[in-house]
């Protein structure tokens, strides 16, 4: 298993109140996966500073970082770029921590 860094940017068009619905949804097809789920980070909405689509023109990014299969991540992208509440998706792999170099 590998470590990874998903940014999703969530459709927050309309309804403002299902954010943590989509998070746990996200979660749980990290899940379904095979993978296991560290750390939920919610950053805020935000304007995008290119608007392709007037519909579209802020919203609600969240980082998350997860374990699975390095074979699931394909898939993964696929069944959360369909998701109606996911917006974009962007997976890294998640860098190392670095070692703090005592005195």
């Amino acid at each position: 298993m590998k470590k990874y860094e998903g940014l999703f940017i969530l459709d927050t068009a309309g309804k403002e109140e299902g954010i943590k619905d989509a998070i746990d949804k996200i979660s749980a097809e990290i899940s379904s996966a095979g993978g296991k789920v560290e750390t939920v980070q919610k950053m805020d909405k935000k304007n995008f500073s290119r608007v392709a689509d007037k519909r579209h023109q802020s919203g609600f990014y969240v980082n998350i970082i997860f374990e699975v299969d390095p074979k699931a991540v394909a898939q993964l992208r696929t069944k959360l770029t369909m998701s109606a509440d996911v917006f974009r998706v962007l997976f890294t792999e998640a860098p190392q921590p670095k070692e703090v170099a005592s005195k």
